[in-house]
């Protein structure tokens, strides 16, 4: 396992050459919430009921990263996290460090694009990047939703089925329902 269960104080952010993600774990209107930060930017928002579960979560996505729990990193993401889930009309800015595939970026990116309080179908962002990516289609969209590791600030949830229903959400389904309410009345 890559967590480390002491951050000290040795831990210098301008000499460390490995891949080393700061993260730590709190509480938000949607349940725990775990945030994770390279030097660069936050790379994870998870959501969840259980921070052990979150923390498993994170070690699966990152397998060769070094993880450090460590609040004080994150501190500043997690009251905006907090902010956001209690208003998202206040928006959520954050510096990010998304990783995942030239596709799976292209992907978040259209979907970051759909405005607060709106959805669209998975054929409907298909669409939005075909235009670049001809190949991409509704399975190729709902499979980087599956892999976002960006809850809330890659909007996934706001992606439905072509006939209007919810589909599937990483995060749970009533989490979702529970975002697009409080997006819908911001």
């Amino acid at each position: 396992m890559n967590l480390m269960t002491h951050a000290g104080p040795s831990v210098d952010m301008a000499t460390t050459t490995a891949d080393v993600l700061f993260y730590a774990t709190g509480g938000c209107a949607f349940g725990t919430v775990l945030i994770a930060r390279s030097v660069k930017g936050v790379c994870a928002i998870l959501l969840g009921d259980d921070a052990r579960a979150l923390e498993d979560n994170l070690t699966r996505r990152f397998p060769h990263s070094t993880l450090v729990p460590n609040e004080v990193m994150v501190r500043d993401d997690m009251a905006k996290v907090a902010r956001y889930a209690d208003k998202p009309s206040e928006g959520l800015d954050l510096t990010l460090d998304m990783r995942g595939t030239p596709i799976q970026r292209r992907v978040w990116n259209a979907l970051r694009s759909i405005p607060l309080g709106k959805t669209r179908s998975y054929m409907q962002v298909a669409r939005l990047i075909n235009a670049a990516y001809p190949q991409v289609t509704a399975r190729i969209v709902a499979n980087a939703c599956a892999a976002n590791p960006l809850a809330l600030v890659i909007p996934c949830h706001r992606v439905i089925r072509a006939d209007g229903e919810l589909a599937d959400y990483c995060w749970g389904l009533e989490r979702k329902r529970e975002l697009l309410e409080k997006e819908a009345g911001a």
